[in-house]
């Protein structure tokens, strides 16, 4: 039993640690590390990661069991009550087991699965034209200079919430690639994309109204719509769309 507890304490730090270590290496070497990570904070992933597998592989120089041991010599009189110190409470023990277990799940499903990005399913219950929130950048006033060529779904999902002044972006030309997803009535359909901040924890829905006549993309299906930016006589901002070409999904579905 000592042994087994031995092995299952290793497991549980370094042998968790250092397959969270390898994925994140793989994904990285694969190029698809970006499905779960902002890719400006990719080399401090793979730093970290590079840098748990050399301890991982230092450790195999302790003896196992050697992190049970305090380093320090108890004497005979306290060693049988050192022992019992160690006795963990049923509680506590099934506890332990029960965490292990279900960490231990998490971490083989992530190597044994494959990679995938948020899915279009995931945002339906939740798409809306709400502000996506720019970490220190105003990207309104980027966009009254008129320099809105590079803007995508995020940026103008914010334009269009925040703008003072909505006749300013009247006639701007835009191309924009998302997923298609309902609209309310009257405004044909929403095109969403998710923006990451740092990671897929932090993930914001962001979604433009499209205003379009023709047979959109189904619902959940990847389009890029080439169309020029409305005001309406409420002050409200859309898209009215030109083209709406179905595309296959890309292969970094997310915006940053």
């Amino acid at each position: 039993m000592p042994r087994l507890g031995s092995l299952g304490t290793r497991w549980l730090g370094v042998g968790l640690a250092s397959a969270l270590a390898v994925l994140t290496v793989g994904l990285a070497v694969t190029g698809r590390l970006s499905l779960y990570i902002n890719p400006e904070s990719a080399w401090f992933a793979v730093g970290m990661s590079v840098i748990v597998l050399v301890g991982a592989v230092a450790s195999f120089a302790l003896p196992l069991g050697a992190e049970n041991d305090h380093g320090h010599d108890h004497g005979e009189a306290s060693a049988h009550e050192h022992d019992h110190a160690h006795i963990r409470h049923p509680v506590a023990l099934a506890g332990t087991v029960v965490a292990g277990v279900l960490a231990s799940a998490v971490v083989i499903g992530a190597l044994a699965l494959p990679p995938s990005s948020l899915s279009p399913q995931f945002a339906s219950t939740s798409t809306s034209t709400t502000p996506v929130l720019f970490g220190g950048r105003d990207v309104v006033t980027l966009a009254s200079t008129g320099d809105t060529a590079t803007f995508g779904v995020g940026e103008w999902a914010t334009v269009f919430a925040t703008a003072t002044d909505p006749a300013s972006f009247d006639g701007d030309a835009v191309t924009l690639t998302g997923f298609v997803a309902p609209g309310d009535a009257g405004t044909g359909f929403l095109l969403s994309r998710f923006v990451i901040t740092h990671c897929v924890i932090d993930a914001q829905l962001a979604a433009v109204p499209i205003a379009w006549g023709g047979t959109a993309a189904p619902e959940g299906e990847w389009a890029t719509v080439t169309g020029t930016v409305r005001s309406d006589s409420d002050g409200r901002l859309h898209i009215a769309a030109e083209s709406v070409e179905a595309v296959p999904e890309p292969e970094d579905p997310y915006e940053y």
